[in-house]
């Protein structure tokens, strides 16, 4: 627009030509405003036509995956492609007195929330500046009544389990040519945040399904909580339960199994998902999920209760993991946000080998939310109407899992084996679980004479206490019971 100074001294000398009746200095003032105006609209003319190109251009690079780049981001990645081609590359990087801008780190981290399988159903945190977590570890998870403040000291304590989200590493590769390295800022921006990705993804997505906890998050498949025996950091790994058809039957009974929390008290399931190794995915999933419609075309994944399925290497081939996705945290994030160089791997002479160094954590938030399935049996799905021999019904009976919390058992529980001793105080309580071998066993849970439902309270009377679970097979016929019994003094 026409600069507001310039207008009002123009307008002046108009003005004053028309109180001094003068035609031909009104004509020269009118002349000077209209050139004024041209110049005016000529320069916004430009300015947009400038703005509408890289626009234009901005629109154009976004289609081809490019990410608009902040000033910040742009100052940084020029100082990086310059320490890059350096010769000497180690010094010029660790004399780069520029951090990597939060906003490519959150970038890439939201990508992992919203597009990866897995990390977009889990809780998954990005802690740019690292973070401590609580997780619930009691047995109550209610609000009580009693005298404002009455024993908050005491109830809090023993009620949290503290997570340190920077407790273990997580390095990055980014290998770089040198011939690419003539790229501009948008592009190695691009290139570096797909690196970071693919890493991350794939480091964090082993460790979620199958980490044992030394070094590396508490993945699905791993036993946590009171009373599990770790090993040397490395958290055991759960006794997988027999999943050999999937039916409404088998499914409901494992996520009945899920519905209860471990402090027995019964919880809402929803999110769940279905993770399994690809081969057997197409093997024996698919196969099991696939139906035929009316009109000759087939609908995969149709499982008997809303879930994802969801494919992923790091499952053993011949199990699976089922659960609730929103049950397990994690969080990760970068440690000090800079790209550095490393000489660790020298394949080519013409590669340069970069680390982004981070850090991560995760674990379920509890030991009941995710089962571990051996799956090596299922069977295909069979839809049309055929004469076909009635499958044998399994006659296992053996137990997957047996516990009383809080209480250490003369042996750690082993499947077949049915007896079991400890001891407690007068007056304990302590939760019963057992875990079925198969899903289509049924248990039948009891302290002394009085039948119990699993994941129940149980409480503890001076002397002896037997505590029963009997366990009969598919067959209907074959059982075997498992006996703890718990003197109380």
């Amino acid at each position: 627009m026409l600069r507001n100074t310039q207008r009002e001294e123009i307008r002046a000398q108009m003005a004053q030509a028309l109180k001094d009746n003068d035609p031909e200095a009104y004509s020269a003032a009118f002349d000077q405003m209209a050139d004024a105006i041209a110049q005016s609209v000529r320069s916004d003319m430009e300015k947009y036509m400038e703005e509408q190109t890289a626009e234009k251009d901005n629109q154009v690079l976004a289609s081809r995956g490019v990410r608009q780049l902040t000033s910040e981001e742009r100052s940084y990645y020029q100082s990086l492609l310059e320490a890059m081609r350096s010769d000497r590359p180690a010094q010029a990087i660790s004399n780069l007195d520029k951090a990597m801008p939060t906003t490519v780190i959150a970038s890439v981290f939201e990508e992992l929330r919203t597009d990866h399988p897995l990390l977009s159903r889990i809780n998954f945190e990005y802690v740019p500046y690292g973070m401590r977590v609580l997780l619930d570890g009691s047995a109550q998870d209610e609000a009580t009544w009693g005298d404002l403040c009455d024993a908050i000291s005491k109830e809090i304590s023993p009620a949290f389990e503290v997570i340190d989200a920077t407790e273990q590493k997580l390095t990055a590769f980014v290998y770089a040519c040198k011939p690419g390295l003539e790229v501009g800022p948008e592009w190695i921006d691009r290139y570096v945040r797909e690196c970071l990705y693919e890493a991350y993804a794939n480091g964090m997505e082993k460790a979620i399904v199958d980490g044992t906890g030394k070094k590396q998050p508490i993945g699905m498949s791993r036993q946590v909580g009171a009373g599990v025996v770790v090993t040397d950091g490395v958290y055991p790994r759960k006794e997988a339960t027999v999943l050999s058809a999937i039916t409404p039957a088998t499914i409901g009974n494992l996520i009945s199994q899920i519905a209860v929390k471990p402090s027995g008290k019964k919880r809402t399931v929803d999110g769940v998902i279905f993770i399994v190794n690809p081969a057997d995915y197409f093997n024996k999933i698919m196969p099991a999920t696939t139906i035929l419609n009316a009109d000759g075309t087939y609908r995969r994944d149709v499982m008997p209760y809303p879930m994802d399925i969801i494919q992923s290497a790091y499952v053993p081939e011949g199990y699976a993991i089922i659960g609730m996705a929103n049950r397990y945290f994690a969080a990760a994030g970068v440690a000090n946000g800079r790209i550095e160089y490393s000489d660790e791997f020298k394949f080519l002479d013409d590669v340069r080998t970069y680390v982004v160094r981070g850090y991560a954590n995760g674990r379920p938030k509890d030991n009941a939310a995710f089962m571990y399935l051996n799956i090596s049996g299922v069977a295909a799905y069979r839809q049309e109407v055929v004469s076909v021999d009635a499958r044998t019904p399994s006659s296992n009976d053996d137990l997957a899992f047996f516990d009383l919390s809080g209480i250490t058992l003369n042996t750690p529980f082993v499947k077949g084996t049915t007896f079991y001793t400890a001891t407690a105080s007068t007056g304990a309580t302590t939760i019963v679980t057992a875990i079925p071998g198969e899903a289509e066993q049924t248990l039948l849970i009891k302290q002394g004479s009085t039948a119990k439902q699993n994941h129940s309270t149980l409480t503890l009377a001076a002397g002896s206490n037997v505590i029963t679970c009997k366990v009969t097979a598919a067959d209907g016929s074959t059982n075997q019971t498992y006996t703890i019994t718990v003197t109380a003094s």
